[in-house]
Protein backbone atom coordinates (compact mmCIF):
# COMPACT_ATOMS: atom_id res chain seq x y z
CA UNK A 1 0.00 0.00 0.00
CA UNK A 2 0.75 3.32 -1.06
CA UNK A 3 0.74 6.85 1.04
CA UNK A 4 -1.88 8.69 -0.35
CA UNK A 5 0.64 11.41 -1.16
CA UNK A 6 2.94 9.14 -3.01
CA UNK A 7 0.12 7.72 -5.49
CA UNK A 8 -1.00 11.81 -6.66
CA UNK A 9 3.15 11.68 -7.21
CA UNK A 10 2.96 8.72 -9.26
CA UNK A 11 -0.05 10.08 -11.40
CA UNK A 12 1.27 13.40 -11.84
CA UNK A 13 4.37 11.72 -13.17
CA UNK A 14 2.13 9.33 -15.39
CA UNK A 15 0.56 12.24 -17.04
CA UNK A 16 3.91 14.08 -17.46
CA UNK A 17 5.71 11.75 -19.03
CA UNK A 18 1.92 10.38 -21.31
CA UNK A 19 2.36 14.15 -22.72
CA UNK A 20 5.94 13.65 -23.42
CA UNK A 21 4.93 10.63 -25.32
CA UNK A 22 2.35 12.50 -26.88
CA UNK A 23 4.81 15.11 -27.97
CA UNK A 24 7.30 12.46 -29.54
CA UNK A 25 4.59 10.70 -31.44
CA UNK A 26 4.42 7.55 -29.49
CA UNK A 27 0.68 7.54 -29.19
CA UNK A 28 0.23 4.59 -27.56
CA UNK A 29 2.56 4.68 -25.02
CA UNK A 30 0.91 7.94 -23.91
CA UNK A 31 -2.52 6.11 -23.76
CA UNK A 32 -1.13 3.57 -21.52
CA UNK A 33 0.36 5.81 -19.54
CA UNK A 34 -2.93 8.01 -19.02
CA UNK A 35 -4.74 5.10 -17.92
CA UNK A 36 -1.78 4.19 -15.39
CA UNK A 37 -2.56 7.87 -13.78
CA UNK A 38 -6.15 7.38 -13.81
CA UNK A 39 -5.45 3.93 -11.98
CA UNK A 40 -3.38 6.01 -9.05
CA UNK A 41 -6.18 8.53 -8.44
CA UNK A 42 -8.70 6.01 -8.46
CA UNK A 43 -6.52 4.59 -5.66
CA UNK A 44 -6.31 7.91 -4.25
CA UNK A 45 -9.95 7.85 -3.54
CA UNK A 46 -10.51 4.32 -3.09
CA UNK A 47 -7.70 2.93 -0.97
CA UNK A 48 -7.38 -0.99 -1.94
CA UNK A 49 -6.81 -2.06 1.46
CA UNK A 50 -10.43 -0.99 2.55
CA UNK A 51 -11.99 -2.51 -0.93
CA UNK A 52 -10.36 -5.78 -0.16
CA UNK A 53 -11.18 -5.98 3.69
CA UNK A 54 -14.94 -4.94 2.26
CA UNK A 55 -14.56 -7.92 0.07
CA UNK A 56 -13.68 -10.47 3.17
CA UNK A 57 -16.11 -8.76 5.41
CA UNK A 58 -19.03 -9.86 2.78
CA UNK A 59 -17.54 -13.39 2.90
CA UNK A 60 -17.93 -13.11 6.56
CA UNK A 61 -14.17 -13.80 7.14
CA UNK A 62 -13.81 -11.26 9.94
CA UNK A 63 -10.17 -12.22 10.81
CA UNK A 64 -9.62 -11.65 7.22
CA UNK A 65 -10.94 -8.32 7.39
CA UNK A 66 -8.71 -7.52 10.45
CA UNK A 67 -5.87 -8.88 8.56
CA UNK A 68 -6.13 -6.29 5.83
CA UNK A 69 -6.74 -3.42 8.16
CA UNK A 70 -3.93 -4.16 10.57
CA UNK A 71 -1.67 -3.22 7.63
CA UNK A 72 -3.14 0.42 7.47
CA UNK A 73 -0.75 1.77 10.40
CA UNK A 74 -1.69 5.22 10.39
CA UNK A 75 -5.26 5.89 8.78
CA UNK A 76 -5.22 9.68 9.33
CA UNK A 77 -1.63 9.70 6.91
CA UNK A 78 -2.10 6.84 4.83
CA UNK A 79 -6.08 7.86 3.80
CA UNK A 80 -8.32 10.28 2.99
CA UNK A 81 -11.14 11.60 5.78
CA UNK A 82 -14.10 9.08 3.69
CA UNK A 83 -11.65 6.73 3.69
CA UNK A 84 -10.63 7.08 7.47
CA UNK A 85 -14.66 6.93 8.17
CA UNK A 86 -14.83 3.45 6.44
CA UNK A 87 -11.76 2.16 7.93
CA UNK A 88 -13.50 2.84 11.46
CA UNK A 89 -16.41 1.62 10.18
CA UNK A 90 -15.41 -1.60 9.16
CA UNK A 91 -13.70 -1.80 12.48
CA UNK A 92 -16.72 -1.20 14.46
CA UNK A 93 -18.02 -4.25 12.53
CA UNK A 94 -15.35 -6.12 13.50
CA UNK A 95 -16.00 -5.75 17.03
CA UNK A 96 -19.02 -5.24 17.68
CA UNK A 97 -19.80 -8.66 18.89
CA UNK A 98 -16.77 -8.59 21.25
CA UNK A 99 -16.38 -5.06 22.98
CA UNK A 100 -19.84 -2.63 22.82
CA UNK A 101 -17.83 0.34 24.33
CA UNK A 102 -15.01 -0.25 21.88
CA UNK A 103 -17.29 -0.36 18.31
CA UNK A 104 -19.43 2.49 19.52
CA UNK A 105 -16.54 4.70 19.71
CA UNK A 106 -15.44 3.45 16.01
CA UNK A 107 -19.18 4.13 14.41
CA UNK A 108 -19.33 7.42 16.57
CA UNK A 109 -15.70 8.47 14.98
CA UNK A 110 -17.01 7.10 11.42
CA UNK A 111 -19.87 8.93 11.46
CA UNK A 112 -17.87 12.42 12.28
CA UNK A 113 -15.46 11.27 9.07
CA UNK A 114 -18.16 10.63 7.28
CA UNK A 115 -19.32 7.99 5.02
CA UNK A 116 -19.94 8.02 1.16
CA UNK A 117 -22.66 5.87 1.32
CA UNK A 118 -26.12 6.79 3.11
CA UNK A 119 -27.07 2.65 3.43
CA UNK A 120 -23.43 2.61 5.77
CA UNK A 121 -24.43 5.71 7.52
CA UNK A 122 -27.84 4.36 8.32
CA UNK A 123 -26.22 0.76 9.40
CA UNK A 124 -24.07 2.77 11.17
CA UNK A 125 -26.68 4.21 13.27
CA UNK A 126 -28.36 1.27 13.87
CA UNK A 127 -25.59 -0.06 15.48
CA UNK A 128 -25.14 2.47 17.30
CA UNK A 129 -28.73 2.05 18.44
CA UNK A 130 -28.16 -1.07 19.57
CA UNK A 131 -25.67 -0.18 22.02
CA UNK A 132 -27.53 2.79 23.23
CA UNK A 133 -30.09 0.38 23.88
CA UNK A 134 -28.01 -2.14 25.92
CA UNK A 135 -27.28 0.35 28.49
CA UNK A 136 -30.39 1.84 28.56
CA UNK A 137 -30.40 5.32 27.02
CA UNK A 138 -33.62 4.79 25.14
CA UNK A 139 -34.04 8.28 23.43
CA UNK A 140 -30.62 8.30 22.41
CA UNK A 141 -31.61 4.54 20.54
CA UNK A 142 -35.07 6.01 19.37
CA UNK A 143 -33.33 9.19 17.76
CA UNK A 144 -30.52 6.94 16.45
CA UNK A 145 -33.09 5.09 14.83
CA UNK A 146 -35.00 7.70 13.56
CA UNK A 147 -31.83 9.22 11.70
CA UNK A 148 -31.15 5.51 10.37
CA UNK A 149 -34.52 5.60 8.92
CA UNK A 150 -33.96 8.80 7.28
CA UNK A 151 -30.57 7.69 5.63
CA UNK A 152 -32.36 4.15 4.75
CA UNK A 153 -33.38 5.44 1.47
CA UNK A 154 -34.20 2.37 -0.38
CA UNK A 155 -35.62 0.25 2.38
CA UNK A 156 -32.15 -2.15 2.55
CA UNK A 157 -32.34 -1.86 6.27
CA UNK A 158 -35.95 -2.11 6.95
CA UNK A 159 -36.30 -5.11 8.75
CA UNK A 160 -33.48 -4.18 11.13
CA UNK A 161 -34.99 -1.01 11.81
CA UNK A 162 -38.31 -2.73 12.45
CA UNK A 163 -36.53 -5.67 14.67
CA UNK A 164 -34.18 -2.88 16.91
CA UNK A 165 -38.12 -1.33 17.07
CA UNK A 166 -39.93 -3.66 18.70
CA UNK A 167 -36.57 -4.77 20.84
CA UNK A 168 -37.26 -1.56 22.43
CA UNK A 169 -41.43 -2.04 23.01
CA UNK A 170 -40.45 -5.03 24.82
CA UNK A 171 -38.08 -3.46 27.03
CA UNK A 172 -39.82 -0.65 27.41
CA UNK A 173 -42.94 -2.92 28.70
CA UNK A 174 -41.14 -5.09 31.00
CA UNK A 175 -41.26 -4.15 34.79
CA UNK A 176 -38.41 -3.26 35.91
CA UNK A 177 -36.71 -4.64 38.96
CA UNK A 178 -35.12 -2.75 41.56
CA UNK A 179 -32.65 -4.32 43.68
CA UNK A 180 -31.13 -3.80 47.48
CA UNK A 181 -33.14 -3.38 50.21
CA UNK A 182 -34.45 -0.06 51.72
CA UNK A 183 -33.50 -0.45 55.57
CA UNK A 184 -29.28 -2.54 56.07
CA UNK A 185 -29.28 -5.71 56.73
CA UNK A 186 -32.31 -6.45 53.99
CA UNK A 187 -31.42 -7.68 50.42
CA UNK A 188 -33.52 -8.91 48.04
CA UNK A 189 -36.31 -7.71 45.51
CA UNK A 190 -38.11 -4.23 46.19
CA UNK A 191 -41.91 -4.65 45.05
Amino acid sequence: MFNKNIKLVLAIASIATAVWQFIENEIGNGIMLILLAAIFVLLYFKNEIIILAFLRLRKQDFPGAQKWLAKIKDPKAALVKKQQGYYYYLQGLMVAQTDMNLAGKHFRKAIDLGLSMSADLAMAKINLAGIAMTKNRKREAEQLLREAKKHDKHNMLADQIKMMETNMKRAGSQPKQQYGGGRKGRGGFRR
